[in-house]
C-alpha cells in the first residue's frame, strides 16, 4: 500500500471512529457517567498520550510568545467549548441529529472565513447558507420519536454551538498548523484546555459510581477517550500532512452515514423522511458554500 493510500485509509478510519462515537457516547452518558465526567476522562487520557507521542517527535518544544494568545483562543474553541457542548448536547439529543448538525461545520467555516479572513462571499454561498440553515432548522424543530434523547431541542442547540465553535477553531488554527507540527499544536491545545476543563469536570467525575460499569461500559469509555480523541486526531493530522487539508476535510461527509447506520442498527434510532430532507438540505448547503475554483491548499 502506498503512502497516499495509507493516508486515505487513515482519514476514512478517523471519520468512522468519529461517526461511531455518537452512538458510543450515548451508550454511557448520562446512564452510567455524567457528561462532564466523560470529558474528564477524555481530556486527561488524550493529554497524557499526546505528551507521550511528542517525546518521539523531532522539533521544537516551545511556542513563540506572539502565538500564545492564538493558542489560548484555539484551545477554548477547539477543545473546551467543543468538547463540553458536544458531550452535553449529545447526551440530550440523538446520534443522528448530532451527526447531521455537526456536518454544518463547513458552512460555518465559510461564514467565519468571510468575516475574519475577508474571503469572498457570493450569492451561491448565500443560497448554500440558507439551505444549510433550513436543514438544521428542520432537525432542531423536529420531534423525534426514537426516545433516545431526553431534551432533543436543547441538545440540538448545544451541538450547533459546538459546530460553530469548532468552525472558529478550524479557521483560527491554520496559521499555527503552518508554523508547528500537528502533534505539537494538539499537545499545547489539550494542555491549555485541560487547565480550564479539569476544575469544571471534577464534581461530575467524583460523583461517578464506577460499580455500575460493566465490561462494555469500560470499552465504550476507552473508545471515546483513546479512539475518538487521540487516535482519530492523529490519523487526521497524518492525512493532512500527506494528502492535504481539502482531501482530508472532504471525508467529514462520511460521518453522518456511519453515525446513522450504527445508531439505527445498534441504538434503535429511526431515520425518517423528514430527517432525510434535512440531511439533503445540509449536504446541498455544504456543497454550494464550497463551490469555487481550485486553489493551492494553505496550512498543513
Amino acid at each position: 500500500m502506498t503512502r497516499t493510500n495509507k493516508a486515505h485509509a487513515a482519514v476514512l478510519g478517523a471519520n468512522f471512529i468519529f461517526g461511531a462515537n455518537y452512538a458510543v457516547v450515548k451508550y454511557i452518558t448520562p446512564s452510567v457517567i455524567h457528561p462532564f465526567g466523560v470529558n474528564m476522562v477524555r481530556i486527561i487520557t488524550s493529554l497524557a498520550l499526546f505528551w507521550f507521542v511528542f517525546l518521539f517527535k523531532k522539533g521544537g518544544n516551545t511556542i513563540k510568545r506572539r502565538h500564545i494568545a492564538r493558542f489560548v483562543v484555539c484551545a477554548m474553541t477547539g477543545v473546551v467549548i467543543n468538547q463540553f457542548f458536544f458531550i452535553k448536547g449529545l447526551s440530550l439529543t440523538t446520534s443522528i441529529h448530532s451527526s447531521l448538525l455537526s456536518l454544518a461545520t463547513p458552512i460555518f467555516i465559510t461564514i467565519i472565513a468571510a468575516w475574519l479572513l475577508k474571503e469572498g462571499f457570493n450569492w451561491l454561498k448565500g443560497i448554500g447558507l440558507a439551505s444549510g440553515i433550513g436543514g438544521a432548522a428542520i432537525l432542531v424543530l423536529l420531534k423525534d420519536s426514537s426516545q433516545t434523547g431526553s431534551d432533543v431541542l436543547l441538545g440540538d442547540v448545544l451541538v450547533l454551538i459546538n459546530a460553530i465553535s469548532y468552525a472558529f477553531y478550524l479557521v483560527l488554527v491554520r496559521p499555527l498548523m503552518a508554523e508547528y507540527s500537528g502533534v505539537q499544536v494538539l499537545r499545547w491545545l489539550f494542555t491549555i484546555g485541560a487547565v480550564i476543563m479539569i476544575p469544571i469536570c471534577i464534581p461530575d467525575f467524583a460523583a461517578t459510581d464506577w460499580s455500575l460499569f460493566h465490561f462494555s461500559h469500560w470499552l465504550a469509555l476507552a473508545f471515546v477517550a483513546v479512539g475518538a480523541t487521540f487516535i482519530a486526531y492523529l490519523w487526521n493530522v497524518y492525512g493532512i500532512s500527506v494528502i492535504g487539508a481539502s482531501a482530508t476535510g472532504a471525508y467529514i461527509y462520511t460521518q453522518p452515514v456511519f453515525a446513522a447506520l450504527i445508531a439505527i442498527f445498534f441504538a434503535g434510532e429511526q431515520f425518517s423522511l423528514r430527517k432525510l430532507m434535512a440531511a439533503l438540505l445540509i449536504f446541498a448547503g455544504v456543497y454550494l458554500v464550497n463551490v469555487k475554483k481550485a486553489s493551492p491548499v494553505q496550512g498543513a
